[in-house]
């Protein structure tokens, strides 16, 4: 199989990124890429749905995997996975033999693991620039469900119609189910046998650098995990506070200790992201000089100096994401040509251990089995985005009235950067707009 032909079967099977912003899958098979790298990370904490997913499916994992790499001449297969992974580690070691040009790197428990340009170092000693790509250093990176997806679609011409999530926290039986495109928050979480506290907060995603969001919104193509919380809980607390209110706080209570930076992962890699000094620029409206705020740009939102360093609880990376868009609003690019300066010596001593990570979160006491039923969850009714992915929205080629099955397009790739949607469920089509269409079992 050459290149366009493995790129045309991910395009129109809806294959992107199964988490973070969901870049279209296709755009990274490139010949530049003499490493391919699996990211099984699982980066954020509580998340387990890489992991178990990748021991129930090593053998098919793998086999596409060392596809993706024979076709795009990579002469690396990497697979990048904790340590502490036993079971999973203990499924890849079964076939490892049979994929010559495959490895595993096993990683630490430290987050942000599963951030890629901290995983391309640890895993090939390679350093991404600043505002760079991974593909500038011949490496191109996949999470484990997203290959499995490209499994399915070129083994089984099935194209993406249902996401795993992970549920869990304040519920009575965590777990990590597999669920329709489109179907509701609400929907997933009542596969966890309902809450356990009284009203509850949606923390989509994980709870470094997760969201609130409600019930009533539909899981797409990059929904990981739903983290249900109490109110008062300490993340949530966090991510209620106000950006003004957050400057405020700095400029009175920072004490300058550098701690935010010390423990920046892409500081530490050499990149030019320095919270402590944009804190002190911010917090002071000292604009003598502008790289503080303009170096913004190369903050990767990992959180470490917002929910881990800081000892005043101040907001760095709130702050500099604020920049970050202001920045992109005002038109102005990030700077391009930027080279990383040396890896700090420190820097193996100032990783951030997941254990140690998720008792100053208060989140120890969640850390339990989430086992994975892989049984499709029957839902009534979803409401599909035509933009789940990074790129053009996908366009409707389905009108109301129309009865439609599972796996049927429903959505073609736009022009220029884009992918396929599908029908989740069969039934009728009730409604299609611009943003969305929704689908109803008869």
């Amino acid at each position: 199989m050459d290149i366009k032909e493995l790129q045309n079967i991910i395009q129109e099977n809806g294959v992107v990124g199964a988490g973070g912003a969901g870049f279209p899958t296709y755009m990274k098979l490139s010949d530049k890429a003499d490493t391919i790298l699996m990211n099984c990370a699982e980066c954020e904490p509580l998340l387990k749905l890489h992991r178990q997913l990748l021991e129930k499916h090593a053998y098919e994992i793998m086999k596409t995997f060392n596809l993706v790499a024979e076709t795009v001449g990579a002469s690396e297969a990497i697979i990048g996975i904790k340590k502490s992974y036993v079971q999973t580690v203990n499924a890849l070691n079964q076939h490892i033999e049979e994929f010559p040009n495959m490895r595993i790197h096993l990683l630490d428990e430290v987050y942000p693991m599963g951030d890629e340009v901290v995983l391309i170092y640890e895993a090939t000693g390679r350093v991404v620039r600043p505002g760079g790509l991974p593909i500038e250093q011949g490496v191109a990176v996949f999470n484990v469900e997203t290959i499995y997806n490209v499994y399915r679609a070129v083994e089984k011409q099935m194209p993406v119609t249902d996401k795993y999530v992970s549920v869990v926290a304040e519920v009575n039986h965590p777990v990590t189910v597999r669920v329709p495109l489109g179907c509701t928050m609400d929907d997933v979480v009542a596969q966890a046998g309902g809450v356990t506290v009284k009203d509850p907060v949606y923390f989509i995603g994980g709870p470094m650098m997760g969201r609130i969001g409600s019930g009533s919104e539909p899981v797409t193509k990059t929904t990981n995990a739903i983290l249900v919380l109490p109110k008062d809980h300490v993340i949530v607390q966090k991510k209620l506070r106000t950006s003004s209110i957050d400057l405020k706080r700095a400029a009175s209570i920072c004490c300058h200790c550098e701690t935010c930076t010390d423990l920046c992962p892409r500081n530490n890699l050499g990149h030019p992201i320095d919270p402590a000094l944009f804190m002190r620029a911010a917090s002071n409206q000292d604009f003598r000089d502008l790289n503080p705020y303009i170096d913004a740009s190369f903050c990767s939102s990992c959180g470490v100096c917002e929910m881990y360093s800081c000892p005043q609880s101040l907001a760095p990376r709130t702050l500099l994401a604020d920049m970050k868009a202001g920045l992109r609003k005002g038109g102005i690019r990030p700077p391009q040509g930027v080279q990383p300066a040396p890896i700090k010596e420190s820097r193996a001593y100032r990783k951030v251990p997941e254990e140690r990570l998720m008792a100053r979160l208060a989140l120890t006491r969640y850390d339990k089995d989430a086992p994975m039923d892989e049984t499709l969850v029957g839902i009534p009714k979803v409401k599909i985005l035509l933009s789940q992915h990074i790129g053009a929205p996908a366009q409707a080629i389905v009108k109301v009235g129309d009865e439609v099955t599972r796996g049927q397009m429903i959505a073609q790739p736009a022009n220029g950067l884009s992918v396929g949607i599908h029908a989740s469920i069969c039934g009728k089509v009730t409604e299609v707009t611009d943003r969305h269409i929704i689908i109803a079992k008869k």
